[in-house]
């Protein structure tokens, strides 16, 4: 059944780069999937290629000419699911009850519920998120749990993979620690680069360094702690990357350091995905789909001395390693596969028109 998907952002992060990753993957199991973003914004500049996308203003939530707009839009399509994601597109989307089209908003974090409740239906991608929007007042027969997927692994390009280790100057003993997401506060950067810098520079005969994949506000401060605390020379800011994949080839290990208002972190899944020994900290996400020891090592939220411990802990522990990668591929193959995933939606869609 063809479905509709509304995005209002300008720039790109973590919501913005699910709905490319899940459109694509709706098409490629044979769905029909209409795109509406934002004019002029990343996503429709440079990230949807090849997928049936128009542009709207959505200037603001309180432009009437935005909402007009928006509604043309909605009323061409011959989707009858129209899924909104973030404040801005479910705020300018208004579908009337038993007109013939189902609004499903899907929150991807513990946003403040009013711009929401017009919704026909949600979804959380947590089982945390879910009960607190039924704590919330959302109707829980209305709210449904979708966990997001992880995508498959890309080949390897050896040619990029060479390039990449030449501008990072990568010698073979040394051991890189990649983490990706935007720099701000909620990702933890701050308390991983203190973790980092507990660390000795060389551990078990490893040279330890540390890649910052994302931009963000805090760059600049990142930047400048680092070199404060005497690690800059072995810290790389790589920017925001649209393809991560090579960077996550070349990790010997993945860290994911958010604090706990974090709502579920794709980059446990990349981990798994990438076959790469994870450790992350104990914010609400992890705490629902890691576990300590089996498939990530876990250590308190902006505990620096603990995150640097639970590092060294894998670095030193080969056997350790091997056990968290081999548990990770089995979570993603039973719990977070694209086609598992895909299926989920598939039969919400089907229930929701049915109710309609």
């Amino acid at each position: 059944m063809k479905s509709l998907h509304i995005l209002g952002s300008k720039e790109m992060g973590g919501a913005e780069r699910w709905l490319v990753r899940f459109v694509r993957a709706m098409l490629h199991h044979g769905e029909s999937v209409e795109v509406i973003v934002r004019r002029n914004s990343d996503l429709a500049r440079h990230h949807l290629d090849g997928v049936d996308m128009r542009e709207s203003p959505m200037r603001t939530v309180w432009d009437p000419l935005s909402r007009w707009q928006l509604s043309r839009l909605i009323a061409a399509s011959e989707a009858p699911i129209v899924q909104t994601y973030m404040g801005r597109a479910t705020r300018l989307t208004h579908l009337e009850r038993g007109r013939g089209k189902v609004h499903l908003s899907r929150l991807g974090g513990y946003y403040k519920l009013t711009p929401f409740r017009h919704a026909h239906a949600w979804i959380g991608n947590t089982k945390g998120l879910c009960d607190w929007m039924i704590r919330g007042g959302l109707p829980a027969a209305r709210v449904h749990h979708i966990t997001n997927f992880a995508d498959p692994a890309k080949p390897l390009d050896a040619e990029v993979q060479h390039a990449l280790r030449q501008q990072l100057m990568l010698q073979p003993e040394d051991w890189l620690i990649v983490t990706a997401g935007r720099l701000i506060d909620v990702k933890g950067q701050a308390t991983l680069i203190d973790a980092f810098s507990q660390l000795p520079a060389e551990l078990a005969g490893k040279r330890l360094r540390l890649a910052l994949l994302g931009d963000g506000p805090l760059r600049e401060a990142l930047e400048t702690r680092a070199r404060q605390l005497g690690v800059a020379e072995r810290v790389h800011f790589a920017g925001w990357q649209h393809d991560p994949a090579p960077w996550f080839h070349l990790a010997d290990m993945v860290a994911f350091p958010s604090r706990d208002a974090e709502t579920l972190g794709n980059v446990i899944l990349e981990a798994w995905a990438y076959g790469k020994p994870l450790a992350c900290t104990a914010f609400r996400g992890a705490r629902e789909i890691a576990r300590h020891g089996q498939d990530a090592w876990v250590s308190p939220c902006d505990d620096a001395l603990a995150l640097a411990e639970g590092m060294r802990e894998v670095i030193t522990n080969d056997a350790l390693q091997h056990d968290l990668v081999r548990a990770g591929a089995r979570r993603i193959e039973a719990e977070f596969s694209e086609t598992a995933v895909i299926d989920q939606y598939r039969a919400l869609y089907a229930q929701l028109l049915d109710n309609r």
